[in-house]
């Protein structure tokens, strides 16, 4: 992709190749160190920690006057020492794979093993200081002022994650609150998947002849978005390989032509029967491809394999938090959808962790926006839910 973002796409694919080593690892192990956070419950594990350190340090040893949004905090890690260990001993042993695997093979490995190695902590409190570098980040907002700001999503999806299902680690650069380029990467999902897809649809490289496993979707604005393999190969090494622009598929969609994509009755945030009921209005199956994680589902609607999908929330005072959503939708945005939401305003990811300027997503092709828009209100009209339509 030849774009003004080359450096950034060229140290972002690799890093985000080593996060998802990293995941793997984790994944493999039977204690995956699954803690619960204090604040909300939900669950966050030895790869959430991992990941967010390790990009944290790559990305800020490359630039290192820019500034990081993430999920994550130390606060777990120093009251467990077990844990930090755990953290610190799975980043330096996946680099050093990484590293042993790519100096047996030829030069051209050697750019990929010195970004890879830039990630490594120096010491089990550097661990702590780059996630706590990240994860009170934000809290001020993201204004035009704000410059260039990374945002991660470490493991999007830990629940089913922990389960070895689907997940994805997003990846996401802002210049002053504006998506510029996301680098997701979607290490049990294939390029070549077909919907409808679900959290237990698992795509391995086993069952790939080419032995491609996963996938990394990225995106620069105005330059399209791009699919190719995570992995290439059966060893722990990292590999080049060509990426493959995405059509914009989304370009000049009929209402009969919606496909969905949604997370379907598991206990949570969203109003259930009215994803339902609104996209069944449409005449579109419901719920499609049904995926936990929003990432995943960002990810779903770029390879084209749904080109819709709605969320409202329960309540007017739930918010999307900005690692869930920054990045991963501009990669909708390339291939021809449109994203507001349920009051048809534009998604303002200048607020800060949380995106509470907004209530919900609708999310679907340009041509058919206001049509979905218009059903989701309806919808929530006839379902007497009139009060989550205005702002308090």
């Amino acid at each position: 992709m030849d774009t003004p973002y080359a450096k950034e796409i060229s140290i972002a694919i690799p890093t985000i190749q080593l996060a998802a080593r990293i995941s793997k690892h984790v994944l493999s192990s039977a204690n995956k160190g699954t803690i619960e956070k204090a604040e909300d419950l939900s669950p966050v594990t030895v790869a959430d920690f991992a990941i967010q350190a390790y990009l944290t340090k790559v990305l800020s040893s490359s630039f290192p006057t820019d500034s990081f949004v993430g999920e994550e905090s130390a606060a777990a890690l120093r009251d467990n020492p077990d844990l930090l260990q755990r953290v610190y001993d799975v980043i330096r042993e996946c680099i050093d794979e990484v590293s042993s695997s790519s100096n047996d093979k030829n030069e051209s490995q050697a750019p990929i093993a010195e970004v890879v190695k830039r990630g490594a902590p120096e010491s089990k409190d550097q661990v702590c200081e780059l996630v706590d570098r990240c994860g009170d980040g934000g809290k001020d907002g993201l204004s035009a002022d704000s410059g260039r700001t990374w945002v991660f999503d470490p493991i999007d999806g830990t629940k089913t994650f922990v389960c070895g299902e689907q997940y994805a680690i997003n990846v996401a650069l802002l210049e002053g609150g504006k998506q510029i380029l996301s680098v997701v990467a979607c290490p049990l999902l294939s390029r070549r998947a077909t919907a409808p897809v679900g959290n237990a649809s698992l795509f391995k490289g086993e069952d790939d002849e080419d032995g491609e496993e996963g996938c990394i979707v990225y995106a620069v604005r105005g330059f399209g978005a791009y699919v190719r393999p995570l992995f290439v190969g059966r060893g722990p090494g990292l590999t080049m390989c060509a990426s493959e622009l995405l059509k914009r598929h989304a370009d000049g969609v009929t209402v009969s032509e919606l496909r969905s994509v949604s997370c379907w009755n598991i206990p949570g945030s969203g109003v259930d029967d009215a994803h339902k009921a609104a996209t069944e209005r449409l005449g579109v199956e419901f719920p499609g491809s049904d995926l936990l994680g929003w990432v995943p589902r960002w990810v779903a609607l770029a390879l084209g394999l749904a080109n819709m999908t709605v969320w409202v929330y329960k309540r007017r005072d739930r918010y999307a938090k900005i690692w869930d959503h920054a990045g991963a939708m501009l990669l909708f945005e390339e291939v021809g959808g449109m994203i507001t939401d349920v009051d048809g305003k534009e998604i303002d990811l200048t607020k800060g962790r949380k995106l509470s300027a907004n209530f919900g997503f609708v999310a679907a092709p340009r041509s058919v926006h206001q049509v979905v828009l218009k059903a989701v209100r309806q919808t929530l009209k006839e379902q007497g839910k009139e009060a989550l339509l205005t702002a308090a």
